[in-house]
């Protein structure tokens, strides 16, 4: 089957490499990224990395408190998506959201997001 849609769901900077190869390469149909946040000795709110790379490039945003609500699962559906890429999102998927995607989801951990590693195993997972 190919990939014609990825959702990706990530928060951190060392989410944004992989994002970045994926957007190259993929049609990535939607960004879930946690809310922004408080930040600073201001408190004022600010963006996820992934998020800012997100609005850099037009993709759509998506920012749940929650990811399970029904709504998030209906939104999910309706995207449709082949695969889900999953890098630090700060959520655990249900196994309702685990079940959407006809491809899976590919959850690429922190511990081995050393430099560019992770773009390299997004590339290396997806081919």
């Amino acid at each position: 089957m190919p990939i014609k849609n990825i959702v990706f769901m990530g928060t951190p900077e060392f989410a944004v490499p992989c994002l970045d190869i994926l957007n190259q390469h993929y049609n990535v149909t939607a960004v879930y990224t946690q809310p922004d946040r408080p930040k600073g000795r201001g408190q004022k709110l600010a963006m996820s990395p992934v998020k800012e790379y997100a609005l850099k490039h037009n993709l759509p945003v998506y920012q749940p408190e929650k990811i399970k609500t029904p709504e998030c699962v209906a939104k999910l559906r309706e995207l449709k998506p082949d695969l889900i890429i999953v890098v630090a999102f700060g959520q655990i998927l249900s196994k309702e959201i685990l079940d959407i995607p006809p491809l899976g989801c590919v959850n690429v951990h922190g511990s081995v997001a050393i430099n560019k590693l992770v773009s390299l195993l997004c590339i290396w997972t997806l081919v």
